[in-house]
């Protein structure tokens, strides 16, 4: 895909050097993260930001719940909403405590989310889902049934009006503090995956674990 282009939302203001706009940067932060936090406006007339699991197919976001969720309700009606996603790569340890930041990469997807209805598209969504977490999990599984996927909200937002911003590298330090006694540099973050631990039920043989372990960006053994 071509760079994304910033609208007047998306573009970048506080620290424009840290403004990302290639496709493939912001596609591997999504790729990496979890957990997206979806901001919007509720019927009440009161701010939410709802933590959520989510998939990427291509140029499109999915998220899907339960048809009782109330967040996936209202995000159906067609409403603006925020999605972010934040991954946290190191603390930045400054000898002046002004100084002291994270090194990160983000992004964020503005857009308006519309409930999928295609059960072919809600099962490959359904099934994006399962491999975002472990990669080739979902051939592993048996696939949802069509009643699991009529009881199972899907919503799709465009990646359109996406901007994304990262920083990195040691910390900003004024000339005057390097001579303090105080330790300058950077703590390295990671997730870390443990080795797979049975549910003990079942028929199902034993699993070697790397078969099981994120393998893609910092999630690492």
């Amino acid at each position: 895909m071509n760079p994304i282009t910033p609208t007047e939302s998306t573009t970048i203001r506080r620290l424009p050097a840290r403004a990302v706009s290639d496709w493939e940067t912001i596609a591997a932060v999504l790729d990496e993260g979890f957990v997206c936090h979806v901001g919007f406006l509720g019927a009440d007339g009161r701010p939410y930001v709802i933590p959520t699991a989510y998939g990427r197919v291509d140029d499109m976001l999915f998220l899907h719940g339960s048809p009782a969720s109330r967040m996936l309700r209202t995000l159906a009606g067609g409403i603006d909403i925020c999605v972010t996603v934040t991954l946290v790569d190191g603390f930045v340890l400054a000898r002046s405590a002004f100084h002291h930041s994270l090194n990160y990469r983000s992004v964020v997807v503005l857009g308006r989310a519309v409930e999928e209805k295609d059960p072919a598209v809600k099962a490959a969504a359904l099934e994006a889902f399962v491999d975002h977490i472990v990669a080739g999990r979902a051939a592993d599984t048996r696939a949802p049934s069509p009643i699991e996927v009529r009881k199972t909200t899907v919503l799709r937002l465009p990646l359109r009006e996406v901007s994304a911003k990262m920083r990195t590298g040691p910390p900003v330090e004024e000339p005057a503090d390097l001579d303090l006694p105080v330790w300058g540099g950077v703590v390295p973050l990671w997730l870390h995956a443990g080795a797979p631990e049975s549910d003990g039920q079942g028929t199902g043989g034993a699993v070697s674990a790397p078969r099981y372990l994120r393998a893609n960006g910092r999630a690492r053994v």
